[in-house]
């Protein structure tokens, strides 16, 4: 499928946009400021395929974490930044290799300049987000409720706001909860600029639903050609979200590697304990990500 031409961003070691591979991107669930839990689950992450790690800093005990969880680690690290312009600046001075804010949270241009200037003198770059959950008042009013236009809108709202203080390195990401809001917005959105876009199904829900919610989402958003990182949104092990999110990048074509197993789903002709077996095989190959192989395990002779 042809991918979407979008600006190349670098983040830490790690070049998204262009014609480089969709990153796969998870946030943690430990406390950032305690780094050894920190640290160590993002070793887990890492182990199984995640490219670029981001961890909440609702604090400056958190902001101030970020260096030592920084020095132990070899993934680029995002700083999720909500409210206190400060905590962007001490999370870029701590030595963050990207900072995710949303500018309408963040205060006044003022506020939002000094983030900037700190972010342009390293050359980190910003990721712009957006949240159907925290639509601004006068674009639900605008379009009468909460919508992909107004999304979009607010998305594009906020990239001018930085780009007006001369900075545009940059990437957008747009979450909604619900699938075809989440669809029709990166579609509006993927004429509009060619920053690099951040996909996913936020606040998808448990291990079960969220993962079919989010492969039936970004399938379609990754199938058309969008998107340059993506995360698998779930309620539980941030591990999931990485498998989750391989092997939706897997069935696409989207990468290579790694043993592919399939298995029949079973009838009155089933002769094994298939069910029992397909899985033990899953979790034995799961042990070799740099094979490339595919794995059936059938039942009976019908299919294979």
């Amino acid at each position: 499928m042809a991918r979407r031409r979008s600006r190349e961003i670098r983040i830490g070691d790690v070049t998204i946009g262009g014609n480089n591979p969709i990153a796969i991107q998870s946030m943690t669930n430990t406390k950032t400021q305690d780094v050894d839990a920190c640290v160590e689950q993002i070793k887990q992450l890492e182990k199984n395929g995640c490219d670029i790690v981001r961890c909440a800093v609702p604090d400056m005990e958190a902001a101030k974490a970020l260096t030592a969880i920084k020095s132990r680690i070899s993934i680029p690290l995002v700083a999720d930044i909500h409210f206190d312009y400060r905590l962007a600046i001490a999370a870029v001075e701590a030595g963050a290799d990207k900072i995710r804010i949303n500018p309408g949270n963040i205060g006044s241009i003022d506020r939002i300049k000094a983030v900037v200037d700190a972010c342009a003198k390293r050359e980190i770059p910003i990721r712009v987000g957006v949240n159907s959950g925290s639509l601004e008042k006068n674009l639900i009013e605008k379009y009468g409720h909460v919508s992909h236009e107004g999304l979009v809108e607010s998305a594009l709202d906020k990239v001018d706001i930085i780009k007006s203080i001369g900075y545009d390195n940059l990437v957008i990401s747009i979450k909604s909860s619900d699938v075809m809001m989440s669809i029709k917005a990166h579609e509006l959105i993927a004429d509009k600029t060619d920053l690099p876009l951040h996909v996913g199904i936020t606040e998808a829900g448990t291990m079960k639903s969220g993962t079919i919610k989010s492969s039936v989402g970004l399938g379609v958003i990754l199938y058309q050609g969008i998107g340059d990182t993506i995360r698998v949104s779930l309620t539980g092990d941030p591990v999931q979200e990485v498998i989750s999110a391989k092997e939706i990048l897997k069935s696409l074509k989207l990468i290579s590697g790694g043993i592919e197993v399939v298995s029949c789903p079973t009838c009155g002709r089933t002769e094994i304990d298939l069910v029992d077996l397909a899985n033990k095989v899953e979790k034995i190959t799961a042990k070799y990500p740099d094979a490339t192989l595919k794995v059936a395990v059938m039942g009976c002779v019908v299919n294979g």
